[in-house]
């Protein structure tokens, strides 16, 4: 299934989805580095991207890719400690990064224990200096999406779906009576490549309404992401991908 420059690719199980993740990883850090002599990914929070980073950190992926010249930075925050259960940064550091032959100052993370506002103005100020661009151009951004068809902390019904003028955005979620730090669909969309990984029957739903639906990016805010000059891609597992109309 393809839409213009957006490729979906359904998949047979949540593993082959981390795996294709992988791959295209390798190939898109390979891409920049060439280049650029340098690659910058955003990477995502929750579950689903766990195994893939899983993947990254062993071989035979751990020994093709040149670790000190990717800088990592991440599409949003918990407003937690780096050390809290529920810090993205801390998971992908977990999973991922400890085990990786990275210099220090190549770890780029959103300070979540911080005051939200005065967090994501760092962070707006961090990618102008590390990302070039205007607005900063990351190569690669990774993507989750919930039930309710947010991604990133973007939300659906808050005010960071508004905040175009903003890099990165503090946002408060109602429904869970906290705040995250995010990036805007200003940045998200100015991506060389975006990668959603979308695994499990519930979010088969919202998906549809993404891929399918009317569009109605205030209820179902992964509707937003469309890179104006980049690829997007989504990785879809069977059970994600159920109730598309066109497979």
């Amino acid at each position: 299934m393809t839409m213009t420059n957006t490729e979906v690719r359904i998949l047979p199980s949540k593993d082959e989805v981390a795996r294709q993740g992988a791959e295209e990883f390798l190939g898109a850090a390979d891409e920049a580095i060439d280049a650029n002599g340098a690659f910058s990914v955003a990477l995502a929070g929750g579950s689903t991207p766990l195994g893939m980073y899983k993947l990254l950190a062993a071989d035979p992926y751990v020994s093709r890719i040149p670790w000190e010249r990717v800088l990592f930075f991440w599409g949003d925050e918990r407003c937690v400690p780096p050390d809290h259960p529920d810090s993205n940064y801390g998971a992908a550091w977990d999973a991922f990064l400890s085990k990786l032959p990275l210099p220090g100052g190549n770890v780029h993370r959103m300070r979540g224990e911080i005051d939200p506002e005065a967090a994501a103005r760092e962070y707006e100020l961090l990618l102008d200096h590390h990302i070039s661009g205007e607005p900063p151009r990351i190569d690669l951004i990774l993507l989750g999406m919930g039930d309710d068809g947010h991604t990133a902390s973007l939300f659906p019904h808050t005010a960071a779906l508004d905040a175009n003028e903003r890099l990165v955005a503090p946002n408060y979620v109602p429904k869970l009576d906290s705040w995250r730090i995010t990036f805007t669909e200003t940045l998200l969309n100015e991506a060389h490549r975006v990668i959603f990984l979308v695994t499990g029957e519930g979010k088969a739903q919202a998906l549809r309404a993404v891929l399918e639906g009317e569009p109605d990016s205030d209820t179902y805010p992964s509707q937003l992401v469309r890179p104006r000059n980049g690829h997007l891609l989504f990785l879809l597992d069977e059970p994600a991908a159920s109730l598309l109309s066109n497979k």
